[in-house]
């Protein structure tokens, strides 16, 4: 049911830009309302704390009905089977890169907002705000935190209470996507273009509003605001927060892994340009 909400600036963007499409994400939206609300009806009483069991079947449910859901507006407007809408639902989420849409440049701007739209929510993990949320409805999130986030950062509270780090956690990947839209604006995108493009760069997915994606804009400016926005979106955030926290950039200093991954994306960069005189 909440959810259903993340298709209302898709409906806006359809209505500011008349492409047609509002009546597709409003169905879409209907749909999707009227799924959780019978599923949550006969639950509303209920109040319960997660076991690590029910918290690894709650992610996989995400992934799965939320990639279907999110499917809708390619079914309905797009047009495609149910195997390629899901597909690039799917491929949103998990902030995979890869489509099976061609003729992106023609494509209303409603449903191209939508694409990068479900791999901003990916790139942090939509569990990650459902943690911050839950709670809210008396279900306890830890273990929903804990199934999702992987390695040392799952350990790694940064407040006392799980749901306000869930909060600090978005709070600091909206201000980064923030960033780089402006930053993206500012280099020759238009503004659409730039938040569009913002989503997926901090989500490190991939997507794109064209066809030639980030290519299409011939620009080693904009270039290089992808690379510098999506190393920050590939740092570990409690990196970011302690850096915030004590305005300080010791935690970026001190932290081997960040300077590993400059490294190995410097040889990367100097095998191309070696590679590209060699042709």
């Amino acid at each position: 049911m909440l959810y259903s909400l993340s298709f209302l600036p898709s409906i806006g963007i359809s209505l500011i830009y008349n492409d047609g499409e509002w009546l597709v994400f409003s169905a879409s939206l209907l749909i999707a309302a009227a799924s959780g609300l019978i599923m949550w009806l006969p639950n509303i009483n209920q109040q319960s704390t997660l076991s690590v069991r029910d918290g690894f079947l709650f992610v996989t449910l995400f992934w799965v009905l939320l990639g279907i859901v999110s499917a809708l507006p390619f079914i309905l407007g797009v047009h495609l089977g149910i195997t390629d809408a899901i597909f690039e639902s799917i491929s949103g989420f998990t902030t995979t890169g890869a489509t099976v849409i061609v003729g992106l440049d023609e494509l209303p701007p409603s449903i191209l907002y939508h694409r990068q739209q479900i791999q901003w929510l990916g790139g942090m993990g939509i569990i990650v705000l459902a943690v911050a949320i839950l709670p809210l409805l008396g279900v306890g999130g830890m273990q929903l935190y804990r199934a999702e986030v992987s390695g040392v950062t799952k350990q790694e509270k940064l407040t006392p209470r799980i749901a306000e780090t869930a909060r600090v956690l978005w709070v600091m990947y909206f201000a980064l996507t923030l960033a780089c839209a402006i930053a993206y604006w500012i280099a020759g995108m238009n503004l659409f273009d730039a938040v569009g493009h913002a989503f997926t760069t901090v989500a490190t997915g991939g997507f794109s509003t064209h066809d030639a994606s980030i290519a299409y804009f011939d620009s080693p400016v904009i270039e290089s605001i992808a690379i510098i926005f999506m190393l920050a979106g590939g740092i570990n955030f409690a990196m970011h927060f302690q850096a915030w926290k004590n305005l300080s950039i010791q935690p970026y200093v001190r932290n081997a892994r960040l300077w590993i991954d400059i490294s190995v994306l410097d040889l990367a960069c100097s095998g191309k340009s070696l590679l590209d005189r060699q042709l």
